[in-house]
């Protein structure tokens, strides 16, 4: 379950209740979970906890679709798809894979962008925009003058605040369904302690194995 509360469709705004029956059709999202493109549909059912932010998130996901946009739509998709995987959110990487098919992107590039950096797949272009989405991402947008003078072979200068705000935007949505929970990224903290074997005494092994040889 996802960490904060969803709004089932009887306490929903009519702004909400419009997008809830666009992808639920006329089910109560919280009681029935589901859409049709098999996610479990919570981040719209959380997200709906604030109406304004709800629609703040929802122009955003046109704006990036606007006609108006410069910037290639396959190279768009590149950085929104490195933004999740580089973020760790299972949910934006794997919705976003499949973006990627619907712009164009070849089966073999999309399965490459986990490991780009050793693919031969992708264009110089293709290379400058993921160099970039791994600076923004995990670099806290550090980045480097070489990268950036790459990046301004091929893109403008309006071309890349649009990637920028896009790609930004995405790591922004792959922090908070991590943290909240939502979607794919409903799983539990993996890094925990193993219990040792039942009886087991406490032992500090790396003392005992790094003691000279009584020999």
């Amino acid at each position: 379950m996802p960490r904060l509360r969803q709004v089932p469709r009887s306490e929903a705004p009519p702004e909400v209740i419009e997008m809830y029956n666009m992808l639920f059709g006329d089910r109560d999202p919280v009681a029935q979970p589901g859409t049709t493109t098999g996610t479990p549909g919570d981040w719209w059912t959380v997200f709906a906890l604030v109406p304004d932010v709800f629609r703040h998130a929802v122009a955003g996901f046109g704006l990036y679709r606007s006609p108006k946009r410069k910037l290639n739509p396959q190279l768009r998709e590149l950085g929104q798809t490195r933004a999740g995987f580089a973020r760790g959110s299972q949910f934006v990487f794997s919705q976003h894979c499949k973006s990627c098919r619907a712009v164009g992107l070849s089966e073999e590039k999309i399965q490459a962008i986990p490991a780009w950096q050793t693919s031969e797949l992708f264009t110089p272009v293709e290379r400058a925009v993921l160099a970039y989405t791994d600076d923004l991402v995990l670099q806290g947008g550090r980045v480097h003058d070489a990268t950036f003078v790459r990046l301004k072979e091929f893109l403008s200068d309006e071309e890349i605040l649009e990637f920028t705000y896009i790609t930004c935007t995405y790591e922004l949505h792959a922090t908070m369904c991590r943290a909240l929970r939502l979607e794919y990224d409903n799983v539990a903290e993996r890094i925990v302690e193993i219990a040792a074997p039942a009886g087991a005494a406490a032992r500090d092994v790396m003392r005992d194995i790094s003691r000279p040889s009584d020999n």
